[in-house]
């Protein structure tokens, strides 16, 4: 710890106490001699490559610049952002005092200026980002296809043979056999509504959630952890964002607020009814074929993300129970 603090004279440290928020990364708060940091290792193999991570960086303090409220890295004595030790790739930025808030914690004003705040991200990462940078054309389809039913239908016997299995046999067990079955038959009934593939792409954060943005007091103060920015659908983006922001803890989403947030997503970034119309089709798809949070449970032991499998499931259903409701909170007022 204390050479990689010398590496960006940040002190010696105080307190070095870890950050329990997120899946994927490690953080700790740091005290030092000279202020408080947050030390993010980047642990994720899919992400932590230094020069990918520099190149985020550089993104995010070009954003910055434009006003965008992120917390872009500190660099050290040669103008290095990311410190490479042991063979771990950490990065320290300054402390942002602030507070993570969901949905239920938004008033409806509050919630159209979070879809506003998208809106200017994809925005101006579309002016921050050199094209030569793209992978593809920001007006081609994304290649991706939707998820196949098919091998969906085989991944629901896989984990319906684990919750067998698993012994003693427990509540999420109980849950996970019921929502399998469940999804099963919901997906025998609208396999014919596959969509196709997604519509015009450009840059976005690529995991815009409550826990990668901080408020101080009702302001946003913070962006962070833009380790999966990339070209993709970005009113993709603006539905699945919306989807996690404003799920009830019964599996519904609070439709007024995601009609508020949408309209001013569509303002900000240019986004026509039609695109998020096509989003919304697509992310419910992407809902009812991911079982992300079962295949950590059970093919990996990982149970960091259970506590929020019940309203994650739940929501699949109602969507689908729902679906026209939803898309015109999404369009409506076009």
């Amino acid at each position: 710890m204390g050479a990689l603090l010398r590496l960006y004279g940040a002190g010696s440290p105080l307190t070095c106490e870890p950050v329990d928020q997120g899946l994927l990364n490690r953080g700790y708060r740091l005290r030092t001699t000279r202020g408080r940091y947050f030390l993010k290792h980047h642990f994720d193999p899919d992400t932590a490559d230094p020069a990918a991570i520099e190149r985020r960086h550089r993104a995010t303090q070009r954003l910055a610049d434009l006003g965008v409220p992120v917390a872009p890295p500190l660099a050290d004595r040669e103008g290095r952002t990311v410190a490479v030790v042991g063979g771990h790739a950490y990065a320290l930025h300054p402390w942002i005092d602030g507070r993570h808030r969901d949905g239920g914690q938004l008033t409806r004003g509050q919630s159209a200026r979070l879809g506003a705040l998208l809106g200017a991200v994809h925005g101006c990462l579309e002016r921050v980002m050199p094209p030569k940078g793209r992978t593809r054309p920001a007006t081609s389809p994304h290649p991706v296809e939707s998820a196949d039913p098919a091998d969906t239908f085989a991944l629901i016997d896989d984990l319906l043979a684990h919750v067998r299995r698993h012994r003693p046999a427990d509540a999420f067990d109980e849950l996970a056999r019921h929502r399998l079955l469940e999804r099963r038959a919901l997906l025998r009934r609208h396999a014919h509504r596959r969509p196709p593939r997604g519509g015009p792409v450009g840059w976005v954060h690529g995991d815009f959630h409550p826990f990668n943005l901080l408020y101080r007091g009702d302001a946003p103060a913070a962006i962070v952890d833009w380790d999966r920015l990339g070209v993709q659908p970005r009113a993709e983006e603006a539905v699945r964002a919306a989807a996690i922001f404003f799920v009830r803890p019964a599996g519904t989403l609070d439709l007024p607020k995601v009609r508020a947030y949408a309209r001013a997503y569509r303002r900000a970034a240019g986004a026509t009814p039609s695109e998020l119309a096509a989003a919304v089709h697509r992310v419910w798809w992407e809902r009812l074929n991911d079982f992300w949070m079962l295949r950590w449970h059970y093919e990996r032991g990982d149970t960091r993300a259970d506590c929020q499998f019940p309203a994650a499931s739940a929501l699949a259903v109602w969507w689908t129970r729902e679906y026209d409701a939803v898309c015109d909170a999404f369009v409506e007022g076009a």
